[in-house]
């Protein structure tokens, strides 16, 4: 049976350790403890019957009571079990950092670690590029690279400004004729 333990706000860790302590010290039949992501206010507590809910949490600090009712594991699955969700980013993806210290500035993708949650990106506003490793969640795609050069025989905007500047390069340099002789002149 899973019940639900009201508890003061902001001090839902706090009661799951007493709580814990207190199953542990008095052996009760308390199977597990669960206090969700999101959740403020109520722990989950999983026990043989009424009366070892009722003990572990009798007399404690932060604890309000027991709620009621008890509920099923498929009514708080959603509330457990996390949701693997699909990571929409990839590396030269530019970002705004959505959480502190960086909070709305721009950066550019450099290495992502799928299995840690984490990206490697660099402060577009930054005058030396220094990496810095964010959370995930903490990013949201502003603009995504149009494509790496030879990726499906189509080149990135940058190699084509770059291709751009050397050519016209190239006409200046042909336009002008170079003095005769060395740096130096005659008369020195």
């Amino acid at each position: 049976m899973i019940f639900i333990i009201k508890v003061t706000t902001n001090k839902e860790d706090r009661a799951l350790e007493m709580i814990s302590a207190k199953v542990h010290k008095h052996n009760l039949n308390v199977y597990a403890l669960a206090r969700p992501h999101g959740l403020r206010g109520y722990i989950f507590l999983e026990a043989e019957d009424r009366e070892s809910a009722e003990e572990a949490a009798y007399n404690l600090p932060y604890v309000k009571g027991i709620i009621g009712k008890t509920v099923d594991y498929s009514e708080i699955k959603n509330m457990i079990e996390p949701v693997l969700e699909e990571i929409n980013i990839e590396k030269g993806d530019i970002v705004e950092i959505i959480g502190e210290p960086f909070k709305k500035e721009k950066a550019k993708v450099i290495r992502i670690d799928k299995p840690k949650g984490e990206a490697v990106v660099t402060l577009l506003a930054a005058v030396v590029p220094i990496p810095v490793t964010v959370k995930l969640d903490n990013i949201k795609v502003i603009r995504r690279e149009k494509g790496e050069p030879g990726e499906n025989g189509e080149e990135s905007e940058n190699e084509n400004i770059k291709k751009e500047e050397s050519d016209d390069e190239l006409k200046i340099n042909k336009d002008y004729d170079e003095p005769r002789g060395g740096l130096i002149p005659d008369d020195y």
